[in-house]
């Protein structure tokens, strides 16, 4: 039998002290402490939830999977996945780990994580700090065979490169065989501003090269699973043109739109000058208008995932009217609370 959940307003109000409290810290430290608080919480029978949400009007077949909501929480959250199973047990329909790069990389110095609070947004420019393909799959592995009750829920891998790779294309293709068996779906991402000449990869022949060298690899390691790409929200109108006819002559089994942008247009917080990718409300109204566009230019034949800005039902919802099938959370868990994802879910339910 299981333990009873806990009433919903204690849980809520929980929360927004716990936030309250870890705002007055470094966010890279707080987020380290929000990963291990969500672990001992989940350990201690506290989660509100005990899985993704359900409901009327949820539930979707998206690249072959079923999902039992459209609201994910996006890689970034859980780099290194070490809280999968009680993020997933807080509601979301499914989730991304990473990025993941063959070896174990630092990035950037710290501070590289900044909220720009004023703006209800975040600036990062962790450079794919992360502990490497083999320590994370090995990671991965013991959670999907340990038995516990959303370990075989839907968890994606966001595959990255080595700051000083000579063949980034043969990363891209390493980290996927590595976790071939282990996860859901594969996300290529080509559009971190964080490394250096990494979205140069999103020019048409080197994005024809890279995906068609990842779906030879997925083809031979991991037959019919399926690989996305993650692109920025600042190409122009060729570019996103580029982008749309190369997955689809690939036959690729989606698009995520979009990763951080660099623009820095109106924004008030003090840190907003800070290098790095921009996240959060800033980003919702540029990542909708290329998610609308790129809906368009695939003429809807083609999934795509709605990410940059999603803090509300209201937003989900837009993201989803401008073609979206599913949709990702990250920055507004800063605000809201890793709760933000069921109460979406929960608000997007036709019951």
């Amino acid at each position: 039998m299981s333990a009873p959940r806990p009433a919903a307003g204690l849980s809520d109000a929980a929360e927004r002290a716990g936030l309250a409290l870890m705002r007055r810290a470094d966010p890279e430290t707080a987020h380290g402490l929000a990963l291990r608080a969500l672990n001992l919480r989940h350990a201690a029978g506290l989660s509100p939830e005990r899985g993704p949400v359900t409901g009327p009007g949820l539930a979707r077949r998206v690249f072959g999977l079923e999902f039992p909501n459209p609201v994910g929480i996006a890689p970034g959250f859980d780099k290194n996945a070490v809280a999968m199973e009680a993020a997933l047990a807080a509601g979301p329909g499914f989730m991304e780990i990473g990025g993941v790069t063959p070896r174990p990389q630092a990035g950037n110095p710290r501070p590289r994580l900044f909220r720009l609070t004023e703006d209800r947004g975040v600036i990062n420019r962790f450079g794919f700090n992360n502990d490497g393909m083999e320590a994370i799959a090995r990671r991965f592995a013991a959670w999907r065979d340990s038995g516990a009750p959303n370990a075989a829920g839907i968890v994606g891998v966001n595959i990255g490169a080595n700051k000083d790779s000579e063949d980034r294309a043969a990363d891209y293709a390493a980290v996927l065989t590595r976790f071939a068996g282990l996860a859901s779906f594969f996300t290529i991402n080509v559009s971190s501003p964080n490394t250096e000449r990494l979205r140069d990869l999103q020019g048409r022949a080197a994005l024809d090269a890279l995906l068609a060298g990842a779906l030879e690899a997925r083809d031979r390691a991991a037959p019919g699973v399926p690989v996305l790409v993650k692109i920025a929200p600042d190409l122009d109108a060729q570019g996103l043109a580029d982008v749309a006819e190369v997955a689809m002559a690939r036959k690729l089994d989606g698009i995520v739109a979009t990763n951080t942008t660099l623009a820095r247009d109106g924004l008030r917080s003090a840190q907003a000058g800070e290098a790095g990718g921009l996240s959060g409300q800033p980003l919702f109204a540029r990542s909708t208008e290329v998610l609308a566009e790129l809906s368009r230019l695939t003429g809807g034949s083609l999934p795509l995932v709605g990410v940059g800005g999603v803090a509300s039902v209201d937003q989900a919802r837009a993201k989803l009217e401008a073609g979206a099938s599913l949709v990702q959370l990250y920055s507004g868990l800063v605000y809201g609370g890793v709760g933000l994802a069921a109460r979406i879910a929960r608000g997007l339910s036709t019951g």
